[in-house]
């Protein structure tokens, strides 16, 4: 089993390399933002941001996960090349739809946007892009189910990095605004396809088969209601303040969600990109229902650290990287955000049993059903509340998100996963994280070290709680196992994935 969490461990952190990336950008970027956009402006701009988000992971109708399930389906284990060609043809000719309606659209309306905060050029700019976003995540996606996992964090880091470049000329140099920002983003997008259809290609058979095809939409189509309902949980909180409260607000906000999207960057979106493809391959190996359980711990383990250490700091993040002063409270609600973050990464291992047996249906309506729960509290609270209802509602959702997940989940695949534990873990977690309410104005070393002190704590307060098993403790307390266990992520192992002798007991 230790061999198995190596692996994950390993690929988690291969990928995290790839969206580390962007996350370090985009908040060295925000006082670029901040300072070449107007509050108002920078409201707009995240709402176009989660926008594009929305319209990319709808659009691409459940495809992403339906090549990763083929690509390591041993029923279609001989036709993965047409499952390749079929599927990037049907998503492109999709997108195209898309594309090509947004035009008619706006050649027949343009005197609509001509008084509108998001002018005609945005609209355009947000089609093509989200155009090329689909393809692109297509093709990372068969990357990923192919576990090439240094070629995918090559290729995203690259792309970032053209990203942040063509941003910065565009917005600083430029003067360009919110179209910069989308120029850039598109410039990246469109080079990321040039490479990956390099790759992609020769694995093709350009064969449309539509058998595949029948099956993938089979797969994908619930999940495209999953996807939408994700994002209108995780992100119509945006377009509510918007309408109830302004762009203001929706600036401080948003700055609130992306200093907490930190956690979501750093650990669980990298989590998320390796978890099904590990969970196909070891799935029906011995004692796998063990190591699901165990991986819930782990995963859950680092989310609640990572909580504690972004909630005690986030008044000083905030006040690094956003320079106006209109922005500075913006963090009491990011201790909120990123406990609903952490439970939404305990959602993604407590989903996999429906993923492994084909129950994908129910992932679909237990989310919009937590979708429109968050939507229904925050027209209710926000008016009166602002934006820490919006957080609120947000933590609330989440957490009965989980809940009904690992309920309907384990109807189909029974996980003894170790709740006593999570709930430990979420409990010191709150408790840890809640000076940053109360602690007086102080000397900034003092203040620093009380914080570090608090974060370094957390793995420790775990031994009176009786967290650790006898062979993990073995390897903590032991420098030189825990040294060769480091060595052992960092080189891989020879050793099968299923080697009885690694099994925890």
């Amino acid at each position: 089993m230790l061999e198995r969490l190596k692996s994950t461990v390993r690929d988690t952190f291969v990928y995290s390399l790839s969206n580390i990336a962007p996350k370090i950008v985009g908040i060295i970027l925000l006082p670029l933002f901040t300072a070449k956009l107007t509050i108002s402006e920078f409201g707009n701009w995240d709402l176009i941001d989660n926008a594009i988000q929305i319209l990319a992971g709808v659009v691409i109708l459940g495809q992403a996960s339906s090549i990763i399930f083929l690509n390591n389906s041993k029923e279609y284990k001989e036709q993965k090349a047409s499952a390749l060609f079929t599927l990037s043809a049907f998503v492109f000719s999709v997108c195209a739809i898309l594309v090509l309606i947004t035009e008619l659209l706006i050649s027949n309306h343009s005197s609509f946007f001509e008084h509108s905060q998001f002018k005609s050029i945005y609209i355009r700019l947000i089609a093509y892009i989200v155009l090329l976003r689909v393809v692109n995540d297509l093709f990372l996606a068969k990357v990923r189910a192919d576990e090439e996992t240094g070629y995918y964090s090559v290729v995203s880091i690259v792309k970032t990095l053209l990203m942040t470049c063509t941003t910065i000329y565009f917005v600083a140099f430029a003067n360009l605004g919110i179209e910069g920002i989308l120029y850039a983003a598109l410039t990246a997008e469109l080079f990321t396809v040039f490479v990956l259809l390099l790759r992609i290609i020769p694995k093709m058979k350009f064969d449309f088969n539509n058998q595949i095809f029948v099956a993938a939409l089979k797969f994908g189509l619930p999940l495209i209601f999953s996807a939408l309902g994700f994002m209108l949980l995780n992100q119509s909180d945006r377009f509510i303040i918007k309408l109830l409260l302004g762009a203001k607000s929706v600036a401080i906000y948003g700055l609130s969600y992306r200093v907490a999207g930190v956690l979501n960057m750093f650990l669980i979106l990298p989590f998320s990109l390796g978890l099904l493809p590990l969970a196909y391959k070891y799935y029906g190996m011995p004692d796998d229902k063990r190591f699901f359980a165990k991986l819930m711990t782990y995963s859950t383990f680092f989310f609640v650290w990572g909580f504690i250490l972004l909630s005690l700091f986030s008044k000083e993040i905030v006040g690094i990287f956003a320079l106006q002063g209109e922005y500075h409270s913006a963090y009491i609600v990011i201790p909120i955000i990123l406990l609903s973050y952490v439970l939404s990464g305990m959602r993604l291992t407590a989903s996999i049993g429906m993923f492994l047996t084909k129950n994908t249906k129910h992932v679909a309506w237990i989310t919009i059903a937590a979708a429109a729960l968050n939507i229904i509290l925050n027209f209710i609270f926000i008016p009166k509340y602002g934006i820490m209802a919006a957080a609120v509602n947000t933590l609330i959702s989440f957490a009965i998100f989980y809940f009904i997940t690992q309920i309907f989940s384990n109807k189909y695949l029974k996980i003894p996963y170790e709740n006593s534990k999570l709930l430990v873990m979420i409990l010191i977690g709150i408790i840890f994280s809640s000076p940053i309410y109360f602690l007086p104005q102080m000397n900034f070393v003092l203040a620093f070290l009380i914080k570090i002190i608090i974060t370094i704590s957390f793995p420790f307060i775990l031994f009176f709680f009786r967290f650790y098993e006898k062979r993990e403790l073995d390897i903590l307390l032991s420098p030189v196992k825990m040294k060769d266990f480091i060595k052992g992520i960092i080189r891989g192992s020879d050793k099968a994935p299923d080697d009885s002798e690694d099994i925890i007991h």
